[in-house]
């Protein structure tokens, strides 16, 4: 009992600090900043539990009370890491953008802990109704935290967006978890999986037409093609810091319940293989053609996001023939997740007020007049890149082997092939930082030194990732 407590810890402790903060926001003397502390206090808290409690196996978090709707596995608690990790950067990422941004506000780091509630347990769901109840818990807050600056006509265009297309997302989820209860008679997927390994998946066309439709809510959120089209006006219209976060936490949840859907069964995930063969491939090489042609570092970034779905779904195809897939796209996102954060928080100190300073060619010179920043972003690029010896290399070669395990030869070289591509507009903020004169002083505008010890900190966890071994 102790044992599972502390398993489910976590989620109440953010849970309940989300409340608390909630409360706080309509005292009047109640401080943004102490609420900001409090909040990431409240997450490294979260973090150290979830990181004590990987030392247990397998649970079923109080099997006679949530009959197997909550389970707690490896793979669900390193993605919990991730996405505890990613909250306390994003609140220290918030802390360096307030400094020249005044959207502050106690409710902001509430709706931040309510989010990363919901993806928590979307991480840990084995259940189709609690999957909609914990995507909807993260969506809403994610939404106030998209239109957060009221004032900016994008934030406003941004939110519309995401609002109406993830309530289609939440429409789809729900109309295929009433097809598949229908067929299988169920919505846990332990149950979903026996329906699928007795009767077989081709045998009833509401479960195959109910597993479509879930898995056209999850590629939504995921940003896989063809549903990509929402996210680089959504990333482009929030702040640096929320962008962040949805780029790596969201991912993360959504790829953790993604994987535990498709492993109720065998049969369920090979059923699919084909269609997530061609996924993967699109949203590989359509992100990469979209990023080249941005002049936005936010939609460049949102569109490699894009790309690094694809990967992920190939660690997704591969899971049918291997023991420990799992530990592949842990491992991926959380290589993902330091990469993408670290350059956020980068930009967040970076782009000024407003962010009047986000395009390729505001950064020309950044190497001339902050080399350790720049050092910095380049680290992170090199490892979205996936050049060695930074965790994002690891991630990819990982990815890669587990495809041509799964005798996925031609999307292990397809894999290949788009990051080949996808050097080129990596490096070329690489090249606009150091081989160009600087147009803007960065040294007078004196970085938040919080803002850039974190993005160091970030930089060591690039390394530091990439020694971590898995089991292959």
């Amino acid at each position: 009992m102790t044992n599972d407590f502390m398993l489910l810890f976590p989620v109440i402790l953010v849970s309940l600090g989300g409340i608390a903060l909630m409360l706080a926001a309509t005292c009047h003397c109640a401080r943004d900043e102490q609420a900001a502390w409090a909040c990431g206090g409240l997450f490294g808290l979260a973090f150290l539990v979830q990181l004590g409690a990987t030392l247990t196996g397998d649970h079923s978090l109080y099997g006679s009370l949530f009959k197997d709707i909550l389970v707690v596995s490896p793979f669900s608690q390193a993605a919990g890491l991730v996405i505890l990790g990613c909250g306390l950067f994003t609140v220290l990422s918030s802390l360096s953008y307030f400094k020249k941004n005044s959207l502050k506000g106690t409710e902001y780091y509430s709706l931040l802990l309510f989010a990363a509630a919901g993806m928590l347990l979307l991480t840990m769901t084995r259940e189709l109704i609690t999957v909609f109840i914990a995507l909807e818990i993260m969506s809403l807050a994610i939404y106030i935290l998209v239109g957060y600056d009221r004032d900016n006509v994008r934030s406003t265009e941004a939110l519309m967006k995401y609002l109406i297309l993830g309530a289609f997302a939440g429409a789809f989820l729900t109309m295929g978890s009433a097809f598949v209860f229908g067929a299988a008679g169920s919505t846990k997927f332990h149950l979903i999986g026996k329906y699928v390994a007795t009767s077989g998946f081709m045998a009833s066309p509401a479960l195959l037409a109910g597993s479509f439709f879930i898995l056209v809510a999850f590629l939504f959120k995921a940003a896989a093609f063809p549903f990509h089209a929402w996210v680089l006006d959504v990333y482009d219209g929030a702040t640096m810091p929320i962008t962040g976060f949805m780029a790596t936490a969201l991912k993360t949840a959504i790829f953790a319940v993604f994987a535990n859907f498709l492993l109720s069964d065998a049969g369920l995930l090979q059923g699919w293989v084909g269609f997530l063969f061609t996924i993967s491939v699109l949203s590989m090489f359509i992100g990469n053609f979209i990023a080249i042609g941005q002049d936005s570092l936010k939609r460049m970034l949102a569109a490699s996001g894009i790309v690094h779905s694809g990967y992920l779904i190939i660690g997704l195809v591969a899971l049918g023939t291997q023991q420990i897939p799992g530990s592949v796209i842990a491992f991926y996102l959380a290589a993902y997740a330091a990469g993408t954060l670290g350059i956020f928080m980068a930009l967040s100190y970076l782009s000024g007020k407003g962010e009047q300073w986000k395009n390729f060619d505001d950064f020309k010179g950044l190497a001339k007049t902050n080399p350790y920043t720049a050092f910095a972003i380049s680290v992170f690029l090199l490892s979205m890149a996936g050049i060695p010896p930074t965790a994002g290399f690891m991630g990819k070669l990982y990815i890669i082997v587990a495809a041509i395990q799964a005798d996925q030869i031609a999307l292990a070289v397809l894999g290949v092939v788009s990051s080949v591509v996808a050097m080129w507009y990596y490096l070329r903020l690489i090249v606009t930082m150091y081989f160009h004169v600087p147009e803007r002083d960065f040294a007078e505008e004196k970085p938040c030194r919080l803002g850039t010890v974190s993005t160091f900190v970030l930089v060591l966890c690039v390394f530091a990732i990439s020694l971590y071994p898995i089991a292959m």
